[in-house]
């Protein structure tokens, strides 16, 4: 009879634990079809199902909570890209490309992370650059932006009243070449500068404006390709943005200095402005324009983009999209984000690309 009471009461704390953590599967699925024109010297054009983008990235992922009284939690992500025209792993192959940290948070503090995660870089943006990473976007002009992340990290971001703080230190950025010039494995006890990574935020935002500014710094180190061959080389970036929401309008600009190293032209500026429109509550009508300008040099490029977006519900939406991008000097950069495989135009060509899709959360 003792034993039964003692079972009884051990199930009976069961629901009580299990309450105290909460673990959530979520994903998001986004697949269409584009056409790209002028496609290398030939200027063909090609019609495909890009693997990486439409509006957003596919993903999916687990998320967990626990709490641990007093106001701290620990908490946990892990996050998984793929290409939903053939349903491969991203980032590489990664299983968990995309995110995949561990970390204690506390309501007045913030929060400290340990894994693959964001940089700074990823989060001063996210308000202020309209069409974040929509398939014909910022993303086309500087490949990190597609992946502003860092292996091996450890992270912090806090909120204090309108005031956000953040910061990432990594140890050895990118163990798996992607992007190119992103990679490099680090944690080199011969060089222990090789592949380090650190970035750091600021940010302020009221009721319906903000304002963001971040500094990333990369070292390079043996075996990393876009010139960054070594650990006295950095490519750094100060990122600056803000922006303005009212009820169904939201404007946002913003732009990156950069000084690359491991590049023939250093210094170059992305500056972008965009406005995001809401017609009725179900269709959205989005703009963006982009600038791309290197130094002591005849390349830059301009990009515009328009993106048209009709919701059926909360988690199902279908859009139209269209971008042009107007090479200038020797730049040969596609329209297109939405491929790993080329589809570049000519040394100095324009090039128009245009996608249908649709997008679907769970």
């Amino acid at each position: 009879m003792k034993t039964c009471k003692w079972v009884a009461a051990a199930l009976a704390t069961v629901p009580a634990i299990a309450a105290a953590q909460s673990v959530t599967l979520y994903g998001l699925i986004d697949a269409g079809v584009e056409y790209v024109n002028h496609v290398g010297a030939a200027g063909h054009g090609v019609a495909r199902m890009p693997n990486l983008t439409g509006t957003v990235p596919s993903r999916w992922g687990l998320r967990g909570v626990e709490d641990l009284g007093g106001g701290l939690k620990s908490v946990f992500v892990l996050e998984s890209g793929f290409a939903p025209d053939s349903g491969t792993s991203g980032q590489g192959g990664r299983l968990f490309g995309r995110q995949a940290f561990v970390g204690l948070s506390d309501e007045r503090w913030g929060q400290l992370t340990f894994g693959r995660q964001f940089t700074m870089q990823f989060w001063s943006t996210l308000d202020s650059d309209i069409l974040t990473s929509n398939i014909y976007g910022g993303n086309a002009l500087d490949s990190f932006r597609a992946n502003p992340r860092a292996d091996n990290a450890i992270g912090y971001k806090g909120k204090f009243g309108g005031v956000t703080i953040g910061g990432t230190y990594s140890l050895g950025r990118d163990t798996v070449n992607a992007p190119a010039g992103a990679n490099c494995a680090g944690e080199n006890p011969a060089d222990k500068s090789a592949c380090r990574d650190w970035s750091a935020m600021l940010a302020y935002d009221a009721n319906t404006w903000g304002v963001s500014t971040a500094y990333e710094s990369m070292r390079g180190g043996a075996g990393a390709t876009g010139g960054l061959t070594s650990s006295s080389r950095k490519d750094d970036r100060w990122i600056f943005g803000v922006y303005m929401a009212m009820s169904n309008m939201k404007i946002g600009v913003g732009g990156t200095l950069r000084n690359n190293e491991g590049s023939a032209t250093p210094h170059s500026q992305l500056y972008y402005g965009g406005l995001s429109y809401d017609i009725t509550p179900a269709f959205n009508l989005a703009g963006e324009v982009y600038f791309l300008r290197y130094n002591n040099s005849p390349n830059k490029a301009w990009l515009e983009a328009i993106r048209g977006t009709y919701s059926f519900s909360k988690r199902t939406a279908v859009y139209l999209t269209a971008g042009f991008i107007d090479n200038r000097g020797n730049l040969a950069l596609s329209v297109s984000s939405g491929d790993t495989s080329s589809a570049a135009p000519k040394p100095g060509g324009n090039q128009l690309g245009a996608m249908m899709g649709i997008k679907h959360a769970f």
